[in-house]
């Protein structure tokens, strides 16, 4: 350690400050910080429009397959179904697609960016959320395209446009959620493709076992049980009635509460194992 000559009669000056890091890593900093590194994911999609390939080409694919391949046999004509599946396809794109946030940031450990963002000062928790933030930006991309495509296709929404942006809204906060759970995924496994892998068994069960393509009441009473409590039923029951008309309160809530379990869990482990692989 130096120290600097101070010239006989004159006082020294006292050490600059060392910025309080810790402090920087709660409250207001972490929001501040979490955008800005949200605005980074959002910069590189913009660069690397095929980014959006898994949340715009993959549920286009989804809605024309199954509303032109299923929907004769499912509903009877194609034009009632596109009514009952657009929405359902809607949620069940952000379920598949939050896989990708987990993929994401395994494949940025691996690769050492999380390093240098270590070595700033600033949140630990801020890499996270500006990852899960720049991510709902392309899911709500996402969604504005289903909504057009679906227009064009002869969808009908049936409400007012407050009750369209409160649709959006629902379907931003589950997959707020959902990041959550797949974040947490990402702290733990070694190879970024063991995401996709182990998600595809959360995923598969959570839109396939739910009322997202079919109706519940065409399924086997033990699957209804499951179905009538699968958070992504609720989410999708509530979209319907906020885009076509019905009741919402009651699925809208439930789907709600259950956003809000999954992030309180959720969040705190995946936080905690990003600080201990830190």
């Amino acid at each position: 350690m130096t120290t600097t000559a101070v010239a006989p009669g004159t006082t020294p000056r006292p050490p600059m400050p060392i910025p309080d890091i810790e402090r920087s890593r709660h409250g207001p900093s972490t929001i501040r910080h979490g955008l800005t590194l949200a605005w980074r994911g959002v910069v590189k999609t913009i660069h690397s429009p095929e980014a959006l390939i898994d949340v715009t080409l993959q549920p286009v694919i989804f809605l024309l397959l199954f509303v032109y391949v299923f929907g004769g046999a499912i509903a009877g004509n194609t034009t009632e179904y596109l009514q009952f599946a657009l929405p359902g396809v809607l949620v069940q794109t952000v379920v598949f697609a939050s896989a990708g946030t987990g993929v994401g940031l395994a494949e940025d450990l691996h690769t050492g960016i999380f390093d240098r963002f270590r070595s700033l000062p600033i949140s630990r928790s801020a890499p996270l959320v500006g990852a899960i933030m720049a991510d709902l930006v392309r899911y709500l991309t996402s969604g504005v395209i289903m909504l057009v495509l679906g227009t064009i296709l002869g969808f009908r929404m049936h409400t007012n446009p407050l009750n369209v942006i409160a649709a959006m809204g629902l379907v931003m906060v589950f997959a707020f959620a959902l990041c959550w759970v797949f974040t947490a995924l990402a702290m733990l496994v070694r190879q970024p493709r063991s995401v996709q892998g182990i998600g595809a068994m959360i995923m598969l069960p959570l839109t396939f076992g739910s009322n997202v393509f079919v109706p519940s009441d065409s399924m086997p009473g033990w699957l209804q049980a499951f179905v009538n409590v699968n958070p992504v039923s609720k989410v999708a029951d509530a979209v319907r009635g906020l885009l076509t008309g019905g009741p919402v309160a009651a699925a809208a809530t439930t789907a709600l509460i259950a956003a809000a379990v999954v992030v309180a869990v959720f969040a705190p482990i995946a936080v905690t194992l990003y600080r201990k692989r830190a």
